[in-house]
């Protein structure tokens, strides 16, 4: 681990989003953008600073749920706003620090190992573009940085330049300290700004080097436009790494993958499946359309149509189109189509004709259904658990189950068959006769 600390702005509102919901906790493949930020953070250092600010409250408690082991720190927004003002008051652990934005979720580790050029007083991510309008302008002399001028005050010669600042800074800490208390915020917008440090280091003869990144990774979201382009490019990532581990994607461009589903062995995934949350899916075949979240399956077979809701587990299990579990382990078990089976354990050998449902909540509280070995379950069957099913019994379709099954019995509860003879036409000459007298 490279002996730097890391400080990760994250206090803006992000207004462009058109949302009330803070700009990095606006999700991509199923994670807020900051989570990436940190994720990445952490394969190079152990000290990790947060800075919050809008909704920081909110903010911190999202983050909180995936990382333990990095700091939070408030800006003070209303006596020193600004990305200059963000980093005040913050003392690194080591003699580098890397400042990183929380809202460039496509930043990985191996592009900021890059910024650990030495003797560099300070390191700056630069853009080199066919057309930096809209960018600060970086302006480079011999392998140095001599300037940089922001688009509203450049000369028409400095607006040809297309070496743009990315926005990515790696500080000596010594400099940084030293010179955070000499900002000002003489401005338009009366903030302190932290691209003021490349001046003062120009000014006192530092070393300032540009690091010429990829523009992919380093691309800032903020709209809703950029966001959905940036999840592009990450599922493309996310599948990539599965088919470069032998999964069958068929029809990749169609599929949504999140953050944190593992594919393992031979496993095959049909167009239009969405794997969700922690989703392990081991030697199986997901068929079209079908959704499985926060569940694992393993030897199996899921739709089309399927949907396996969270803390499902399906081992060597047939389900079929239109079936819908929760909370459901089945283990050996054939479920062809159109049944919902929540809140159940299912052993092997059990078939589960069309038609089945578990009736697991009574308004109140929800109830399991246990159901053993070898069971056929006839279609059109309810079980109101909770109901325990014991191994070799038959269920008769149309059955209502409301009570425990011993082994090897036959339950059913069909009423009786009751024909009456020529009520067809009794019934409709009787409404034909009352519409004709209206």
């Amino acid at each position: 681990m490279n002996q730097k600390s890391i400080i990760i702005l994250a206090a803006g509102q992000g207004t462009r989003m058109k949302s009330d919901t803070p700009k990095v906790l606006h999700k991509i493949s199923g994670k807020p953008m900051l989570y990436y930020s940190i994720k990445e953070a952490l394969k190079l250092s152990d000290d990790i600073t947060v800075v919050l600010y809008h909704q920081f409250e909110k903010v911190k408690a999202q983050i909180e749920k995936y990382f333990s082991n990095i700091n939070f720190v408030i800006q003070d927004h209303k006596n020193y706003p600004g990305t200059g003002g963000a980093v005040m008051g913050i003392v690194p652990k080591y003699e580098k620090v890397l400042v990183l934005n929380g809202d460039m979720p496509l930043i990985q580790a191996s592009e900021l190992e890059k910024f650990d050029i030495p003797n560099a007083t300070i390191v700056m991510s630069v853009l080199k573009l066919e057309s930096a309008d809209g960018y600060g302008r970086v302006i480079i002399e011999n392998g140095d940085v001599k300037k940089i001028v922001e688009q509203k005050d450049a000369t028409i010669e400095e607006l040809k330049i297309t070496t743009a600042n990315a926005g990515i800074y790696q500080f000596e800490t010594k400099f940084l300290l030293e010179n955070l208390p000499k900002l000002n915020n003489n401005n338009a917008q009366k903030e302190y700004y932290i691209t003021d440090l490349v001046e003062m280091a120009i000014n006192q003869g530092k070393v300032l080097k540009p690091l010429i990144v990829n523009e992919e990774n380093f691309k800032g979201v903020n709209s809703k436009v950029e966001l959905a382009d940036a999840e592009v490019i990450h599922q493309n990532r996310i599948k990539k790494e599965f088919l470069k581990a032998g999964v069958i994607l068929r029809l990749p461009d169609t599929i949504y993958i999140e953050e944190g589903v593992t594919i393992e062995g031979e496993s095959i995934i049909e167009n239009g499946v969405s794997l969700l949350g922690n989703s392990k899916i081991i030697n199986s075949h997901i068929k079209t359309n079908s959704v499985v979240e926060d569940s694992i399956v393993k030897d199996s077979d899921v739709g089309p149509m399927a949907r396996i809701r969270p803390d499902s587990e399906l081992n060597k299990t047939h389900i079929g189109n239109f079936v819908e579990t929760k909370k459901a382990k089945l283990n050996g078990v054939k479920a062809g189509h159109l049944s919902y089976l929540g809140d159940c354990l299912i052993d092997e050998g059990t078939n589960i004709g069309c038609g089945t449902i578990t009736c697991n909540y009574d308004g109140v509280n929800k109830h399991q259904t246990i159901i053993g070995k070898n069971v056929f379950v006839g279609s059109d069957t309810q079980f109101v658990a909770p109901v325990n099913i014991e191994d070799d019994v038959l269920i008769g379709a149309g059955s209502t189950v409301t009570g425990n099954v011993k082994k090897g019995e036959l339950y059913l509860t069909r009423a009786k068959a009751k024909t009456i003879d020529g009520y067809f036409y009794k019934h409709f000459d009787k409404a034909k006769k009352a519409k004709e007298e209206k």
